[in-house]
């Protein structure tokens, strides 16, 4: 399938026009009318991806953070995006990515954190237009109230997360539940805003955890670990287009000791 016809499909979930002005979705290496065969899907780039991408023969990577966020002054051995990029270009391979234009679909990032948590209804917490159709976080209900311990051992199963950084809710159980993917410190505030017992996100401060204490019950984890599904929201959306493969060397950097 042509390339262009592939980021069409993602594009009509997660158009780039929805991603945040410092961000920088969209193509970033490749022909937009290349023939693309078999994609490579992960949460980030690194020269381990680029490799098993070689390796399984794919001529795409789809990406959920970008392998260029800033400007790239050089193209040297020195610079392991440079490589990365080398790389791809030395093998005829496109880069794509979709980062916070798919952060702020409804059935995005933290759409699709919800889904797997069982929150029912949920709706955008931070919504970017007048109608709440794209913006980031969602908010929603639990099924039935959980206790926080219960909560925090749902989140770990579900994810498969080895830790979790919490400050306890002020409720004893906890139903109305609001989360953002990645690094969303800066809405729990408007977690609180919207009666939310619970807010899960990435990435969280200090002062931010000791600001939250008997207002809200604040969920840090892995930044990786919470985006990582989006692997997964691209699998079903170029399903019966182009052959992919789920990178088994994506991970998360971050090691805990």
């Amino acid at each position: 399938m042509v390339l262009c016809e592939l980021l069409n499909i993602i594009e009509s979930v997660a158009p780039r026009g929805w991603q945040e002005e410092w961000d920088n979705s969209g193509l970033q290496v490749g022909n937009r009318n290349a023939e693309i065969t078999a994609a490579l899907l992960t949460t980030d780039i690194t020269e381990a991806v680029v490799s098993e991408a070689i390796s399984l023969g794919c001529d795409l990577i789809v990406s959920h953070h970008p392998l260029l966020f800033h400007g790239l002054k050089q193209v040297c051995s020195q610079n392991p995006q440079a490589r990365c990029v080398e790389m791809a270009i030395k093998h005829n391979i496109a880069i794509y990515s979709a980062h916070t234009s798919m952060d702020s679909a409804l059935h995005g990032v933290s759409g699709r954190m919800a889904e797997k948590l069982g929150i029912d209804s949920y709706r955008i917490l931070v919504p970017s237009d007048n109608d709440n159709t794209h913006g980031l976080g969602v908010i929603g209900n639990l099924p039935q109230p959980m206790t926080m311990p219960q909560l925090l051992n749902h989140i770990k199963t579900v994810f498969g997360a080895d830790w979790l950084r919490y400050v306890d809710s002020p409720q004893q159980n906890v139903q109305r539940i609001a989360l953002c993917g990645g690094a969303g410190a800066e809405f729990i505030s408007e977690a609180i805003a919207q009666k939310a017992d619970v807010y899960i996100t990435a990435d969280v401060k200090y002062h931010e955890f000791q600001a939250a204490v008997g207002q809200i019950g604040v969920i840090d984890m892995d930044h990786w670990v919470s985006e990582h599904f989006t692997r997964n929201i691209f699998a079903e959306l170029l399903k019966g287009h182009v052959i992919t493969h789920l990178s088994q060397a994506d991970n998360t950097p971050v090691k805990i000791v």
